[in-house]
C-alpha cells in the first residue's frame, strides 16, 4: 500500500499501527506538505500539489492508497473530490488523535476510515428514507 501524507509526518510507530490495522504492509510513503496560498483557487493547488504524486492514469485506478488528509477542510474536501475524480472511488483515510497525557504531545492511529463503504452505505439509506 502506498500512504499519500498530505500532513504532519508520520512516524515508526504510527506506520506500525497502520500496518496492523490494515493487514497490509505500507511500501511506501509520499510525503506532500500542504501550505497553500490563499489569494490563488484552492483547486488549482490541488491539482500542482496531485501531479506531485506522480502517478499516471492507470496507476491512479490501480495502487492501493491510503490518505492522510490536510487539516484545512476546504483543501481536504477539494483534494478527495479530486482523488475520487481519478481513482473511480473514495480512498480510504486515516484518523490521527491526541496520545492522552503524552509530552511533548504525539499522535497515534486512531482508526481507518472505508469512505467508500461509508458513501455506499449512506447511498443505500437514501432509498429507504
Amino acid at each position: 500500500m502506498t500512504l499519500l501524507n498530505f500532513a504532519h509526518p508520520i512516524t515508526d510507530e504510527q506506520k506500525a499501527q497502520i500496518e496492523q490495522l490494515t493487514g497490509q504492509p505500507i511500501q511506501r510513503v509520499i510525503e506532500l506538505p500542504v501550505q497553500f496560498d490563499h489569494a490563488r483557487g484552492f483547486h488549482e493547488q490541488v491539482l500542482e500539489l496531485l501531479e506531485r504524486v506522480g502517478l499516471g492514469a492507470s496507476e491512479w485506478q490501480t495502487t492501493p492508497l491510503l490518505v492522510n488528509l490536510p487539516s484545512l477542510s476546504v483543501i481536504a474536501a477539494t483534494l478527495l473530490a479530486e482523488l475520487h475524480g481519478r481513482m473511480g472511488y473514495f480512498p480510504p483515510v486515516l484518523r490521527l488523535r491526541p496520545v492522552e497525557g503524552a509530552v511533548p504531545p504525539r499522535f497515534e492511529v486512531a482508526e481507518i476510515l472505508n469512505l467508500q463503504q461509508i458513501r455506499d452505505t449512506a447511498r443505500a439509506q437514501r432509498a429507504i428514507r
